[in-house]
């Protein structure tokens, strides 16, 4: 009787090894295996996020630490470029990421560019782009009236061929970003699990990495900006989904950096903008303007961008039932 019970005991405890086994090996993001509960895919596909997102920028790192003892730079003295041109070296090498995720799509997901949201015509880029400047500008204009944001003139020491370049580097930053979030999560994702599990992943992974700068501020200011990271989030998502294209998203999250940071001066996720067109100034901390995070934890912005994310989603969804297409949510 004894030898039974622990031939029972050693049964169960085979039985639990190998449930184990099969459940690291389910969300392990080293397979292409997606016959799982949605559940566990939205887990695999975070681990996924993960992995790219900490391996790119490590080796980012790396590089670029490289390049600078290259140049005759050692940062383990504080030997560093200007700051213009770290912030240049930060933006452009965030193209390891986009070479990480595609390699990632390529090697292990076994997926091509147009299984992950990426057309070919670029046209959806500048939809996205002229999308992101009217959001700017109805957000902005509507913190102006409350007086909280106000312009302080032209700025004197404009420098063009710097603005191109910055111009440049946040394509590049919102590209990659875009392909992480929205290409490697929501696509992924949108045809295999209900569509808000799959929009849910794909703002988690996007909040993630910009909470570094946000815990920074008053916890009121936490609270509004994870609000409005959700609801631009939702708006990437939704003009992927209407367009069929990450592209869109990586226009308009380009166009949005690029005129915050670039041409109005503004605080950029709570980093301060630099030389820019027009120089503008937030009068006092408070809820209307973001406080030192910026217009991206304004409950303004929040209210300009929650509609835009509803009028997409209603657009989407018109656009759906004229089609016959149906993804998880009615």
């Amino acid at each position: 009787m004894n030898k039974s019970i622990t031939l029972n005991k050693s049964s169960t405890a085979q039985k639990s090894a190998g449930s184990v086994k099969a459940f690291l090996k389910n969300i392990s993001p080293f397979n292409n295996k997606t016959d799982m509960p949605a559940a566990l895919l939205a887990v695999k596909k975070l681990l996924a996020f993960a992995f790219c997102y900490c391996g790119g920028l490590l080796l980012a790192e790396g590089i670029i630490i490289g390049c600078f003892l290259a140049c005759g730079k050692n940062f383990l003295q504080g030997e560093m470029f200007s700051d213009d041109v770290m912030l240049l070296v930060k933006l452009y090498g965030m193209a390891i990421l986009i070479a990480v995720s595609l390699l990632y799509r390529k090697l292990i997901e076994k997926r091509k560019l147009p299984k992950i949201g990426a057309a070919r015509s670029i046209s959806g880029w500048f939809l996205g782009a002229g999308i992101g400047t009217l959001l700017i500008i109805v957000s902005v204009s509507a913190i102006m009236v409350t007086g909280t944001i106000e312009p302080n003139g032209f700025s004197a020491d404009l420098n063009i061929t710097m603005m191109l370049l910055m111009l440049g580097g946040y394509a590049v930053q919102g590209a990659a970003e875009e392909m992480l979030c929205r290409g490697l999560v929501f696509c992924s994702l949108k045809d295999k699990v209900s569509l808000p599990v799959a929009v849910g992943a794909s703002t988690l992974v996007f909040i993630c990495p910009h909470m570094g700068t946000l815990m920074d501020s008053e916890p009121v200011f936490v609270i509004s900006g994870v609000a409005d990271l959700v609801a631009i989030s939702c708006i990437f998502s939704f003009i992927t989904l209407r367009t069929e294209s990450i592209l869109a998203a990586c226009g308009l999250h380009t166009i949005w950096n690029f005129i915050l940071n670039c041409v109005l001066g503004l605080e950029l996720s709570g980093s301060q903008g630099g030389a820019a067109l027009i120089s503008m100034r937030t009068v006092g901390e408070n809820l209307l303007n973001g406080g030192k995070y910026g217009i991206e934890a304004s409950l303004i912005t929040g209210s300009v961008l929650t509609a835009a994310a509803f009028l997409l989603w209603h657009m989407y969804k018109r656009n759906d039932r004229k089609a016959g297409v149906k993804y998880g949510i009615q």
